[in-house]
């Protein structure tokens, strides 16, 4: 009966702690064409997210999108963590504080 008691005790307070607040978009811009586009949006948790891309050597067969922008993201850790990258016909190419930086080949 105890047992009981302290069950239902501990499941009531565990159903009144707070709820954690749903993250709402504070800023959202788009703007996308035939041939290139770009974004850029924040949430109220400060996450963000920004890009441009474009498209290259049109009607070639060599045509590719490159793309740079930037995230900032809100680790488990509670860090910020922001990326800045291209990502072209060489890849994606990342970087940030947080990153390991290849050494010098």
């Amino acid at each position: 009966m105890k047992f009981l008691i302290v069950f239902v005790a501990l499941f009531a307070v565990a159903l009144a702690a707070p709820a954690a607040e749903e993250p709402t978009i504070v800023r959202s811009e788009s703007d996308v064409g035939p041939e290139s586009f770009k974004y850029d949006w924040e949430t109220s948790d400060g996450q963000a997210a920004q890009a441009v891309g474009q498209l290259n050597d049109i009607g070639t067969e060599n045509e590719a999108i490159s793309v740079s922008g930037s995230y900032r993201f809100i680790a488990d850790d509670g860090q910020t963590y922001q990326v800045n990258y291209i990502a072209d016909k060489n890849g994606f190419q990342p970087e940030g504080a947080h990153l390991p930086v290849a050494p010098v080949a």
